[in-house]
């Protein structure tokens, strides 16, 4: 009997565990899905040019959340299709400067300047929106971006900024604000509707922007390319779905610490394809982690009186 209380105990205490935190949690997974992808888009590349690449995947991934949500695009209001085109922009310019970058610098060079993105997004709340952050925020931000350095190898001495450094880094400003901008207007939109018009933007833009970069010819059509841009596509729809959904409950700087994972587990799936992990990125790994967990953490203290917990937002 014992053990059957102890059993059900356990099965609430779970279900309550997974109930509360079931958007950071899915925040989680889709880091693992997102650093997982890395290897995907560089073995791509060799079979497509990068925006033309950008431009099918998200196609995919558009017509996939498409087929699931047509019956919801009936109800599309003005501030959908404006969330859905800001955040939509944002991900061409993102994901193409990055795929643009992956062509002339290293992965690890990528890796750091994209991680400019975790620390950006508390700045850029505060510069546009006045959100100040929680002090608890910043120290996060900080382990995860030291943790990021760490991970990739790279300090800042052996960065130059050269032509696909730049526009790595271009990229980096535009994904934080994809995460600010999807933040935003997170519970103000409805997320499938939202994603369908994010995902066909993005993947307009790719292809608009194609002859503007020097991308004049479309490659030629290979097994390769096409399976890769439909696998990718199921990825991104994925993605961008579970973003849009947790972040009406998930502030946009601790989203933000949460994605900074990426790099930890696309370390493990290069590891995996045969990369070797040095000391230093396995600190940087765990820096990353302990980042992510800090974020969640609650400074309380206790009133004497009352013996009440309460937030402390000095």
């Amino acid at each position: 009997m014992m053990c059957n209380i102890l059993h059900n105990l356990d099965s609430v205490m779970s279900k309550s565990f997974i109930q509360r935190y079931a958007p950071q949690l899915s925040l989680i997974l889709i880091t693992i899905v997102w650093g997982g992808t890395f290897l995907v888009v560089q073995h791509a590349l060799t079979a497509s040019s990068p925006m033309f690449f950008v431009g099918c995947r998200f196609a995919a991934a558009a017509s996939i959340m498409l087929l699931l949500s047509w019956k919801l695009l009936k109800g599309v209001t003005r501030q959908d299709v404006v969330a859905g085109a800001g955040i939509g922009l944002m991900i061409a310019i993102g994901y193409g400067s990055q795929t643009i970058g992956l062509k002339t610098i290293s992965s690890s060079e990528s890796a750091f300047l994209t991680a400019l993105y975790v620390p950006m997004v508390p700045i850029l709340q505060l510069l546009i929106f006045k959100k100040y952050p929680k002090p608890m925020m910043w120290c996060a931000t900080v382990l995860a971006f030291v943790g990021l350095v760490l991970l990739t190898g790279n300090g800042f001495s052996s960065i130059q900024l050269n032509p696909g450094q730049i526009v790595t880094l271009f990229g980096a400003v535009a994904m934080a604000m994809e995460i600010i901008w999807i933040g935003h207007f997170a519970g103000k939109v409805n997320a499938q509707r939202v994603t369908v018009i994010q995902l066909a933007i993005a993947s307009l833009c790719a292809f608009i922007s194609m002859p503007v970069l020097g991308e004049t010819h479309i490659p030629a059509f290979s097994w390769t390319l096409c399976l890769t841009a439909i696998g990718m596509g199921l990825a991104s729809a994925m993605i961008q779905l579970t973003m849009n959904w947790a972040q009406r409950s998930v502030d946009s700087a601790q989203a933000a610490i949460i994605y900074a994972g990426e790099p930890v587990w696309a370390g493990i799936f290069g590891r995996l394809a045969g990369e070797r992990l040095g000391v230093m990125a396995l600190l940087g790994g765990l820096c990353v982690v302990l980042g992510v967990i800090l974020s969640e953490m609650k400074w309380t203290r206790k009133k004497k009186p009352s013996k009440v917990a309460y937030e402390d937002h000095s």
